[in-house]
C-alpha cells in the first residue's frame, strides 16, 4: 500500500461512518466505519473458527508468520506513519510517528524471537514435571489513543505467537490507523486470525463481557480498566490492564543538570506528554533546584510544536479536546496554587488544533492537581525536597504504580534508591524506555499482568502441568 490515501482506499467504510478530524488542523482525514455488538459477535465468530487451525502450528510456523508481518508494516511504512500523524497528531520526525511505526515492526520480530520451551520444575529422578503453555483461545483487545499501533502490536503479536486469535477493538479517537495497520498485517496472515471492529463504548463493552472471548487486554485509563474488570467477571476471563500513571522521576544530588537535561525532557513530553508510562512528577534536590529548571527551559526552548507534517516539528497537538481541556485546568490549578510557571501555561486561543505549549512549572505544592492527577499532556511540574527520605515518600504517596526513575552518577546509589520506589518498572537514568525483551506492567490502580518478553508470552496461554 504506497500512500496513506491507499491505506484509506482499503479500510474505506462500507456502512455506517463518522468523520475523523486531524488534530493539529480540524480538518477531515477520512470517514471511519462504525461498527455495531453485531459485528463484533460476527467477528469472534470467525476468530473462534479459525483458532484450531492457528493453534495447531508450531511456534516456529507462527514465529515465520509475525516476521512477515514485520515485513509487511515495513513495506508502508510511510504510509502508515502519515495516517497516524494526520490523525492521532503526532509529528513524523523525532520519537513520534516514524518512530511507533518502526516499534511495530521491532515488537513483531522480537515476539517472533522469544524461545518458548516447556519448564522442567521437578526432576529428582522419582518425579519429572514440566509447565507447558497452550493456546487460551481468542484474546479481546481494546487499545489506546495515544500510541494506537504500537500498544496495538503489543496486544496482538504476543497473542498470535502463543497461538490465539484476537478481535481488536481502537479507540473510537484513532480508529484508522489501527483499521489500517490490520489491513496490512492481514495481508500475510491467515484468514480471521485477527479482526479489528471499530465502535465505540458499546462495541469495548459487548467485548469485556462476551462470553466467547477468554481473555481481555487493555491499555487505557484506571477508571475503564475497572469496568472491564468487572463486566468480565461473569465469564472469568484473564485480563492483562495496563492503566494509568502518574510516574515519578527522582534527581539525587550529583547529578548534572545539563548533561541529562534532555533526557529528562523526553521522558517527560515524548508523544506531547501522552504517554502512560512518561514523568509526570519531577523530584529534585534543593542543591539543584535551579540548575535543573534552567536546564530544563533551555532544552524546551529548542524543540519545536506544530503540525506533524512538517518535519521540522518534534511535538504536536493533543489528541483531543477532551485532554486539551484536562492540561489546561490542571495548569491553571498549580497557577491559582501559587506554583510558577516557568515557561508555557497560555494556549493561543485563536490558534487552530489542540496545541498546549509546553510547560514547566516550578515551586509547586506536592499535593497540588497537577501533581496528584495524571496529566497526560506536556506539563511537567517540578517539586523541591531537602532529603531522599522525602522524596521516595512523596513519589509513593499515590495509588498508581506504573513506572518511575532514579537518577544519580552513583549506580549502586541509584539502584539502592531504586529498591525502595513502588513501581512496576524503575528505570536509572533514563525514563520510559521500555523494550520488548523485558517484562512490563503496573502495580497499584495501574493494574497487573505482565506485557513483553517470556513472561509476557505466558500471558498470553494457560499453563497445562504435566506430571509423572
Amino acid at each position: 500500500m504506497g500512500t496513506y490515501r491507499d491505506l484509506l482506499s482499503a479500510i474505506a467504510p462500507s456502512g455506517d461512518s463518522r468523520e475523523i478530524k486531524d488534530p493539529a488542523t480540524g480538518e477531515k482525514v477520512a470517514n471511519a466505519p462504525v461498527h455495531t455488538a453485531t459485528d463484533l459477535d460476527a467477528a469472534v465468530v470467525a476468530a473462534r473458527a479459525a483458532q484450531p487451525t492457528w493453534g495447531a502450528l508450531s511456534h516456529a510456523e507462527r514465529s515465520e508468520y509475525l516476521n512477515r508481518a514485520a515485513d509487511a508494516v515495513e513495506a508502508s511504512a510511510e504510509a502508515l506513519a502519515e495516517l497516524l500523524s494526520r490523525e492521532q497528531g503526532k509529528p513524523l520526525n523525532g520519537p513520534n510517528a516514524r518512530f511507533e511505526v518502526g516499534a511495530c515492526s521491532a515488537w513483531l520480530r522480537a515476539t517472533a524471537s522469544f524461545e518458548m520451551e516447556p519448564e522442567v520444575v521437578v526432576d529428582d529422578g522419582e518425579t519429572h514435571a514440566e509447565v507447558h503453555y497452550r493456546p487460551i483461545g481468542v484474546v479481546g483487545a481494546i487499545g489506546p489513543w495515544n500510541w494506537p499501533m504500537m500498544i496495538s502490536v503489543w496486544q496482538i503479536a504476543p497473542s498470535l505467537r502463543m497461538g490465539n486469535t484476537v478481535v481488536l477493538k481502537p479507540s473510537e479517537y484513532t480508529p484508522l490507523s489501527v483499521l489500517a495497520l490490520g489491513a496490512v498485517l492481514s495481508q500475510v496472515l491467515p484468514k480471521d486470525v485477527l479482526h479489528v471492529v471499530s465502535g465505540g463504548r458499546e462495541v469495548g463493552e459487548a467485548l469485556s463481557a462476551h462470553p466467547a472471548i477468554d481473555k481481555v487486554m487493555f491499555t487505557g485509563s484506571t477508571a475503564t480498566g475497572k469496568a472491564i474488570i468487572r463486566s468480565s467477571a461473569d465469564t472469568v476471563k484473564r485480563v492483562t490492564m495496563e492503566l494509568g500513571g502518574n510516574d515519578a522521576g527522582i534527581l539525587l544530588d550529583d547529578v548534572d543538570p545539563k548533561a541529562i537535561a534532555q533526557d529528562l525532557f523526553w521522558g517527560a513530553f515524548i508523544n506531547t506528554g501522552q504517554t502512560c508510562a512518561a514523568m509526570k512528577r519531577l523530584y529534585v534536590p534543593d542543591s539543584l533546584y535551579d540548575q535543573v529548571c534552567d536546564a530544563l527551559v533551555e532544552v524546551a526552548g529548542q524543540m519545536p510544536m506544530g503540525n506533524g507534517l512538517d518535519e521540522n516539528n518534534v511535538l504536536g497537538p493533543l489528541q483531543n479536546q477532551a485532554q486539551f481541556d484536562i492540561v489546561a485546568r490542571l495548569v491553571e490549578a498549580a497557577r491559582e496554587g501559587g506554583a510558577r510557571v516557568l515557561v508555557g501555561g497560555n494556549p493561543d486561543s485563536n490558534a487552530t488544533g489542540y496545541f498546549y505549549p509546553t510547560t514547566l512549572v516550578a515551586d509547586i505544592d506536592n499535593n497540588n492537581p497537577l501533581v496528584a492527577e495524571e496529566q497526560f499532556g506536556p506539563a511537567l511540574p517540578i517539586i523541591r525536597y531537602s532529603d531522599v527520605d522525602e522524596a521516595v515518600k512523596m513519589a509513593n504517596g499515590l495509588d498508581v504504580g506504573l513506572g518511575a526513575s532514579v537518577w544519580s552518577s552513583d549506580p549502586a546509589r541509584a539502584r539502592e534508591v531504586a529498591a525502595r520506589v513502588e513501581a512496576g518498572t524503575v528505570w536509572i537514568n533514563k525514563h520510559g524506555a521500555v523494550d520488548p525483551r523485558i517484562p512490563f506492567g503496573g502495580i497499584k490502580e495501574s493494574g497487573y499482568g505482565l506485557e513483553f518478553g517470556v513472561a509476557g508470552l505466558k500471558a498470553l496461554g494457560v499453563p497445562r502441568v504435566i506430571s509423572q
